[in-house]
């Protein structure tokens, strides 16, 4: 396996239970790089995702993230790998009955954190990187949808993860929120973290190059990009 890549995986299959959703499955992602993950709904994206954070088992084939193999990891060292591994969901998941500040510091004091002005001093860190550095003390619902998805941002870098795995963190969000979204995790991205993005939003990809693999018919592939992306291939 390559010494330098955070993710690779080489000749997998990738299990929904017993169904095959992926097959021959090979790519390696390097730290600090920005990698979309398309196709249409029902494609593997969402699998790949789970099987990179361990919600999913790899049965065949070899892969390694953040350190861990995942062929042989055990149950035990799942919170470990996952705590290297910060999760963006497209439906926000906060806690609605506590402030952005203690949605952050709830995640931290259950992932081990007990110093209350360390816990203050992350959670000023991570909202300033998201671009929410004053919106601390509100509500999830006093929030615009954008704001919040920056939330979620800001939760998935707590623990300083070397890989962050962003799941559709667009598909609820209007054009102009949806670009400074992508922004933001590309500058992540920039500070070192490997940042994969699964979307089926052609304009951002066309707006905001950068690698990019898709699954199509039960296999994986680089897109050229010399070529015309197929638009239709990428909408539901």
């Amino acid at each position: 396996m390559t010494e330098e890549a955070i993710i690779e995986f080489k000749d997998c299959s990738i299990f929904q239970t017993d169904n095959l959703i992926l097959s021959n499955v090979s790519f390696t992602v390097n730290p600090g790089e920005f990698l979309y993950l398309i196709g249409k709904v029902g494609s593997g994206k969402t699998s790949l995702i789970k099987t990179i954070n361990a919600q999913l088992p790899l049965k065949k084939g070899e892969a390694r993230v953040a350190g861990y193999d995942l062929t042989m990891l055990k149950r035990k060292q799942i919170p470990y790998l996952r705590r290297k591994l910060g999760i963006v969901f497209q439906d926000f998941q906060l806690l609605t009955d506590r402030s952005v500040e203690n949605n952050l510091s709830f995640v931290l004091r259950s992932t081990g954190w007990k110093d209350k002005k360390m816990i203050t001093e992350r959670i000023k860190n991570v909202l300033e990187k998201a671009g929410l550095g004053y919106k601390s003390f509100k509500m999830p619902h006093q929030l615009s949808g954008g704001e919040q998805q920056r939330v979620v941002i800001a939760r998935a870098l707590l623990n300083d993860p070397e890989i962050i795995l962003a799941d559709e963190p667009t598909g609820n969000l209007d054009p102009e929120t949806s670009e400074g979204i992508i922004r933001t995790l590309m500058e992540i991205s920039k500070a070192g973290r490997a940042v994969i993005m699964a979307t089926h939003n052609y304009t951002l990809l066309k707006k905001f190059t950068a690698r990019t693999l898709k699954c199509e018919n039960g296999k994986i592939f680089e897109v050229d990009h010399g070529e015309e992306f197929d638009f239709t291939a990428l909408m539901e």
